[in-house]
């Protein structure tokens, strides 16, 4: 399952399944993406507790193992460079007894945004997502990120809902977004 894509800088853009080598990748990538993403927005302790009980690395890494879980890594030029985390969780209410499957992650290094790797890594979720019989792909997104509402949007997605994601002590929004595939 090996996606190949050119971008417009002529740079090779590979996406695979992950493997348990990967583990490490993903769990410092999460970790230094989530912080420089979200630190400048929330407290030093909500994200001191957050990365040191829902996202230490040691969590992190245990999530390749778990079969539940289908990791895609994306390499810029045979560099890994990003990752995206699929789930068949339970769905959402909203979403009732559909075929669905959600996007949890998709993170990229800061260095490559623009360059088409977060897109290799969505189309290759829509792939997975088709490929697995899914009526729909849905995921959860902080309702101040502005960014990553806009990169959705452009693939289809639409706010369905929302739910409570928790930073440390901090109750936040998410929306909900959902496509049909």
């Amino acid at each position: 399952m090996k996606h190949d894509m050119n971008n417009s800088n002529n740079s090779l853009i590979t996406v695979r399944l992950a493997t348990d080598a990967d583990a490490g990748f993903i769990a410092e990538l999460s970790q230094h993406t989530f912080y420089d993403t979200f630190a400048k927005y929330n407290s030093k302790e909500n994200m001191d507790k957050f990365m040191n009980e829902q996202f230490s690395k040691k969590m992190l890494m245990n999530e390749v193992s778990n079969p539940e879980n289908i990791f895609l890594i994306a390499a810029l030029d045979n560099n890994a460079v990003g990752y995206a985390k699929m789930c068949e969780s339970k769905n959402p209410v909203e979403l009732g007894n559909a075929r669905a499957i959600e996007i949890v992650r998709i993170y990229t290094e800061q260095m490559t945004i623009g360059k088409g790797v977060g897109k290799a890594l969505m189309l290759k979720c829509i792939e997975v997502g088709k490929h697995k019989n899914k009526e729909v792909i849905w995921l959860g997104v902080w309702e101040h990120n502005a960014t990553a509402i806009s990169f959705y949007t452009k693939f289809g997605f639409e706010k369905f809902g929302t739910h409570i994601f928790m930073l440390g002590d901090d109750a936040q929004t998410d929306f909900l977004m959902k496509k049909p595939i």
